[in-house]
């Protein structure tokens, strides 16, 4: 039998980002995103909400999730009361802290809300305004601030690396 070299992988790599973005880049690709326009989407989106802070609570106090007791917490600034104690919930279950950056990603992407959401970001080839649209259903903002502003300067930012 012959064996073939495989081409590389493509992969992208978030240029100048911090280590929170670079590891969201990683997360979400690792979950099959990898979509230039999808990925972007939902970086802008979570720069938005915590400025990838995930220890944050709505207004901007630095603090434990049990701290926070109004307004949203964390990367994505769950704020109704079934989502951020949602939040909570599965942190115990898991044996880890709310706080923890690496469980709210995990968590984040078990909310039925991802889950629909994911579907989308996995068909690929939209531009960001269509992803945009869908992130609403996701994030339920009541503000759209800069989201979209950051998406699109995250797609300047994403580069293809062949891995």
């Amino acid at each position: 039998m012959i064996m073939y070299d495989q081409p590389p992988a493509p992969y992208y790599v978030c240029v100048g980002c911090t280590p929170a973005e670079q590891k969201v880049v990683s997360f979400l690709q690792d979950r099959g995103i990898v979509d230039k326009n999808a990925l972007s989407t939902v970086l802008g989106n979570i720069k938005q909400e915590s400025k990838f802070k995930h220890n944050i609570c709505e207004g901007g106090a630095i603090v434990p999730y049990d701290q926070c007791l109004r307004g949203g917490y964390g990367l994505i600034q769950w704020t109704s009361t079934a989502r951020y104690k949602g939040l909570g919930l599965f942190a115990s279950k898991y044996g880890g802290s709310p706080s923890d950056f690496d469980i709210q990603l995990r968590y984040m992407v078990n909310e039925p809300q991802w889950m629909k959401y994911e579907r989308v970001l996995k068909g690929g080839g939209q531009t960001v305004q269509y992803y945009m649209k869908h992130a609403w259903y996701w994030l339920g903002w009541g503000v759209h601030g800069n989201r979209t502003t950051y998406a699109y300067d995250y797609t300047k930012k994403l580069r293809l690396k062949y891995v």
